[in-house]
């Protein structure tokens, strides 16, 4: 069998933007399986939540959310620590720039890699990668939870750490009020997940669990559909945490049998693949979701840093 092209570097297609509003002065940007980039108003301010892999891809987001508002950002949000989630922080002057503490230790400890590691990845989603100034660095952090105050009666937007998932330091923005969430790559509606430094068996239990409790109305996922109504929610939650056992299962089978790597992503791709193949970046992400679980089975507690070369080595490995 050919080798497939590596990750999404063949994915060179211009994706359609959409800006939604999901209700009054709460906005988010879909675009076909990219990132998805959200922004809620305070009474005087913007809060925006994650900044895209480059401050030009960044501008062009903020110049469609000028049409509704001219509110400078005093928050920018960053979910995690991700290359393509937050290189494009410059862009936004925001004054002040809040993660977990888990995930500017995650920037300290690996950003340098991610960045080169996602670049070759995901080469289209780095335009103009010249605009980045280097690493962000969050100014504000902390570590299970942290409200603003939006200002008049527009209530308060609640940031949350709710477990281990997609990374060891994801949180997610909650609108008490509207009941809307951006939960970032905690939960993927209609899109694939990428799994390769996070911690399965506490994302697909409590952390999931705890997401769930918050009975939202609207989710915004990392990538994909924004689920409205809870039904919807519930179905994202759920498919995400479907993913997750189901690699559990053919990857934790492979290991347990002492078959290899190879035999665990034969295996995970044959049950993954008649529900969610057609997904955005589904063949891109299983080889490296496939090594992180197999390293979990192996006693790995923390995720083994990605570089440009492992990255390839993996990909090599699996995908061919």
């Amino acid at each position: 069998m050919a080798m497939k092209p590596f990750a999404s570097s063949a994915d060179l297609g211009v994706k359609e933007q959409t800006l939604e509003v999901l209700a009054e002065g709460v906005y988010a940007l879909t675009a076909e399986g990219d990132p998805n980039v959200g922004a809620i108003e305070g009474e005087d301010f913007l809060v925006c939540f994650e900044a895209l892999a480059t401050p030009a891809a960044a501008r062009r987001w903020l110049a469609r959310l000028r049409e509704h508002t001219d509110k400078p950002v005093r928050y920018l949000v960053l979910s995690h620590y991700h290359a393509v989630r937050v290189l494009g922080a410059s862009a936004f002057d925001a004054e002040i720039v809040v993660s977990s503490e888990q995930t500017r230790a995650l920037i300290t400890e690996r950003g340098r890699q991610d960045w080169e590691s996602e670049f070759g990845r995901m080469p289209r989603l780095f335009e103009q990668p010249e605009s980045i100034p280097g690493l962000t660095w969050p100014t504000l952090t902390f570590r299970d939870r942290l409200t603003i105050d939006l200002g008049g009666d527009r209530g308060e937007l609640v940031l949350q750490f709710h477990g281990r998932g997609h990374t060891e330091g994801d949180i997610v923005a909650w609108l008490p009020g509207p009941e809307i969430v951006f939960a970032g790559d905690l939960v993927e509606s209609q899109a694939a997940l990428y799994t390769g430094d996070a911690f399965h068996f506490d994302w697909a239990a409590g952390t999931l669990d705890s997401v769930k409790t918050l009975r939202a109305r609207q989710l915004v996922g990392g990538r994909g559909a924004i689920a409205r109504g809870r039904d919807a929610v519930d179905a994202a939650i759920e498919q995400t945490r479907d993913f997750l056992l189901t690699m559990q299962r053919t990857v934790g089978a492979a290991h347990r049998s002492g078959g290899s790597l190879k035999d665990a992503f034969t295996a995970t791709h044959e049950a993954l693949a008649p529900k969610y193949g057609q997904w955005p970046i589904f063949e891109h992400c299983l080889p490296f979701d496939v090594q992180r679980l197999w390293d979990e089975f192996d006693g790995v507690e923390r995720p083994v840093i990605w570089t440009a070369e492992r990255d390839r080595q993996v990909w090599n490995e699996l995908q061919s």
